[in-house]
């Protein structure tokens, strides 16, 4: 590659079936880890040997480019899978094989993949992928979870079952210790570094096995696939952490007898060491110095120096007119979970450098690559959204409050942009510390009983965007329709950039909008109930005149229970495990519709309960915004009392079926009520009274399908009305007698009672009554609700019928 590489975000644990691990290469019959961005798969006690090359997703502040290559990882293909270059299959259920394009999602051979030109062009995606020339984040400090956005909470689990850092003695799953009397097992320690942490691998070898054999074991249970001719082990003894001048007595294990080493019980300790060379092979990466081409190899002798190095290579790379004060050598350590920088101090014996990393580990050595870098004045930005704040102040009095509670440094922190009315802020930063700092300050932070948020956003340089790609923002709602959120949020930021990809419980829809406030055309996919869809469609509505796109179309991935508006959308009726992929695909077909949006203004003139003094004050007038229905008396009180049930025991509630149980049962309990709801309402339609038949039920409603598909309004034409369509800026007033009413009308057997169809309705409540908008519910006290057309109608994305027919 001639990227840098970046580090992998493992999750936590968990049981993956047919995968292999990319490291010992065998299936992952135990527990282990996954890449969250990228499809890395490896055992909890291979993590250690992983290299970083995880997808380069964004520039890292003064990289700058604009042709992409191919990003190759290997192995765990489908069975199905066909090589690009010669056509036969490439993948396969019994080994790891085959190269994958982690952009494109190309499929070759790894005996092919060589061939294919290295420009990558994104494949069927491409006009919805964020390009990753055009996203910047500098992200030195944060860890990869924090840049990506990946909820901690994930993470939690792994830390207290799993120490990371590999002290999983010795991973004793692939030795057993032998009962067979002419084996022995030792302990291998591969450099000081392990023997400091105590952290071994076992071998198992013969007696009476020759030294050249016990060196092979040992390096293949490091995974080192070097000639064991260049390698030797020493005897571990408590002298060699003394004296760190060990290589002298290094042949101290060829003198004795081999059998005399072997004690009975005791599993005997070594130590792998390299055998000191005059002369060795070094690999030297131009990193973006020079496009196309992976690395450049130089002999390096005892004399050669970091800057003899630097001043052979320029010439190699076409830059021999260059002064060589302009570049630097960089070490790059890339172990899986952190890639460590190191610049190189030009009089430094590059042998020696070899030495010591060696001596530290072996394994490391098998991790660390050199990098050329031109020496250039980097400007560091780092941009904090922060949320939880109080609405509504001014941005002098968010930046005090900032000062106050995290004590930030203006001058190295300043508030870029302010959403008065969500009570959010973003800072940019000019320093890793200082950001550092302050998002860890933020997750601790409370004010006014709120607790504050912070997220990391990158920044979108929309000015590179290529002409016809039209970004994809994705939201998902991890906790919506029995937890299937979090596998769609690994499939997304696998098929397009992770940093299009926002999780609902972190931070709302406001950093996702704000990431995109600049791009000139995007497109939004949101995955969750129809709850989901509303609290998205009103951050849109709330931010629309800060986003140079300000009226995006939105899709809809049901996730949920009701998802009404996903049905009349044509996304189905809740997502059951289709090929993501796919999904996109439909997205990018879908056609453009318009819907209304209505917003209903509560207005209660009864005073609230438990007033102080007794002097009595009445509830302030409440918005709210629907999209689908709102209704009053008996569906809005089977709503309340599903959710009851619900926040009583919200665990039994993960799968539709149980909720449409629970909705059944509470609905056999109401069978006996008396019907006189229309006494307790009145209702104006439209400047005219209208005069109510006997219901226990009045639903308003904006799309053709309610309480998970049911059509209320019915099919039958009808003179005194129109055709009900979700943009005509019209609602349909409908009324339900009851409870069996309602069960008729999900059944299919009858249609709701119409009594009107209107664009501005008063209903005057003359007792506290139940309440529903898009499926939340509440009481509401007497008064009055008014419901009026809201802003603009919103672009819905519909998907597109030739699809279905396939």
């Amino acid at each position: 590659h001639w990227q840098v590489p970046v580090a992998h975000c493992f999750g936590s644990p968990g049981h993956y079936k047919r995968k292999f691990c990319t490291v010992c290469r065998k299936s992952l019959e135990s527990s282990a880890f996954r890449c969250e961005v990228c499809e890395l798969h490896v055992h909890t006690d291979c993590i250690l040997f992983a290299c970083s090359d995880c997808r380069q997703c964004h520039q890292d502040g003064n990289l700058d480019h604009d042709t992409y290559h191919h990003h190759w990882r290997e192995g765990n293909l489908s069975s199905s899978a066909r090589c690009e270059v010669c056509k036969k299959t490439c993948g396969s259920s019994e080994v790891l094989s085959g190269m994958r394009c982690e952009w494109c999602g190309i499929l070759a051979h790894a005996a092919c993949y060589v061939i294919v030109t290295p420009e990558c062009t994104f494949g069927r995606l491409r006009n919805m992928i964020l390009p990753p020339s055009c996203v910047q984040l500098f992200s030195r400090n944060f860890s990869k979870l924090h840049c990506f956005r990946i909820s901690e909470n994930l993470q939690t689990e792994s830390d207290e079952n799993y120490d990371l850092d590999g002290s999983t003695q010795g991973s004793a799953k692939d030795v057993q210790i032998s009962t067979d009397s002419s084996k022995q097992t030792l302990k291998i320690f591969d450099g000081n570094d392990a023997v400091k942490r105590n952290q071994f691998r076992l071998i198992s070898v013969p007696r009476i096995a020759k030294n050249e054999e016990v060196v092979e074991a040992a390096l293949r249970a490091y995974y080192i696939n070097d000639d064991q001719q260049e390698y030797e082990l020493q005897t571990f003894t408590q002298q060699v952490l003394l004296s760190d001048d060990v290589i002298n007595r290094n042949n101290a294990v060829e003198d004795s007898n081999l059998g005399s080493v072997f004690r009975e019980s005791v599993p005997e300790a070594w130590i792998i060491r390299a055998k000191p060379k005059d002369e060795e092979v070094i690999r030297i990466y131009p990193a973006w110095l020079k496009v196309g081409m992976a690395y450049v190899s130089l002999r390096v002798n005892k004399d050669s120096t970091a800057q003899t190095v630097i001043k052979e290579v320029l010439p190699l790379l076409g830059r021999q007119t260059e002064c060589l004060q302009n570049f630097k050598l960089v070490e790059v350590l890339m172990s899986s979970k952190q890639v460590q920088r190191m610049v190189l101090d030009n009089q430094e014996l590059i042998l020696n450098r070899f030495k010591d990393i060696r001596k530290t580990s072996i394994r490391q050595m098998n991790q660390t690559r050199f990098y050329i870098v031109e020496n250039s004045k980097s400007i560091v930005q780092v941009n904090l959204f922060v949320g939880g704040l109080p609405p509504q102040l001014s941005p002098e009095e968010y930046t005090n409050i900032l000062k106050e509670v995290l004590a930030i440094k203006t001058n190295v922190v300043s508030v870029s942009h302010v959403y008065q009315a969500q009570g959010a802020v973003v800072l940019q930063m000019s320093c890793f510390s200082e950001a550092e700092r302050i998002y860890m300050l933020v997750k601790d932070t409370v004010i006014d009983d709120k607790p504050l948020n912070a997220v990391v956003i990158p920044e979108v340089m929309s000015s590179k965007i290529p002409q016809n790609c039209c970004p994809l923002l994705v939201f998902v709602n991890p906790k919506s329709g029995g937890l299937k959120g979090r596998d769609l949020l690994y499939s997304f930021r696998k098929l397009l950039n992770p940093h299009q990809v926002f999780e609902l419980t972190n931070g709302g829809p406001l950093p996702g909008f704000h990431t995109f406030s600049k791009v000139p055309s995007f497109r939004v996919l949101v995955c969750g109930g129809d709850g989901t869809v509303g609290w998205v469609l009103g951050a849109l509505e709330e931010i629309r005149h800060k986003l140079v796109c300000s009226e995006p179309s939105v899709a809809i991935l049901p996730l949920g229970t009701g998802n009404d508006l996903g049905r009349v959308l044509r996304w189905g009726a809740g997502y059951s495990g289709e090929d993501p992929y796919s999904i996109l695909v439909s997205v990018d077909e879908a056609d453009d519709v318009l819907m209304d949006r209505w917003t209903i203004l509560l207005d209660a003139e009864e005073p609230t309960e438990g007033a102080e003094n007794g002097i009595a004050e009445p509830e302030p007038p409440k918005i709210v915004q629907m999209n689908n229905y709102c209704g009053l008396g008996i569906d809005a009180e089977l709503s309340l009392d599903f959710h009851h049930a619900r926040e009583e025991e919200p665990g039994k509630f993960n799968s539709r079926f149980h909720n449409k149980g629970v909705y059944v049962k509470v609905g056999l309990q109401k069978i006996s009520h008396t019907r006189n709801l229309h006494k307790d309402i009145k209702l104006q339609v439209d400047q005219h009274e209208v005069e109510l038949p006997s219901i226990e039920g009045l639903i308003f409603i904006n799309i053709p399908s309610w309480g998970s598909g049911a059509d209320l309004w019915g099919s039958e034409s009808d003179n005194r009305f129109e055709k009900p369509r979700i943009d005509d800026g019209l609602l349909e007033v409908v009324g339900v007698t009851g409870v069996v009413h309602m069960g008729q009308v999900q059944g299919g057997f009858r249609s709701g009672i119409r009594i009107a169809q209107g664009s501005y309705f008063r209903v005057t409540l003359l007792k506290p009554i139940p309440v529903q908008v898009d499926g939340e519910p509440w009481i509401q006290a007497p008064g009055q609700i008014i419901i009026s057309a809201a802003g603009p109608k919103v672009h819905m994305l519909k998907k597109s019928k030739q699809k279905q027919k396939k």
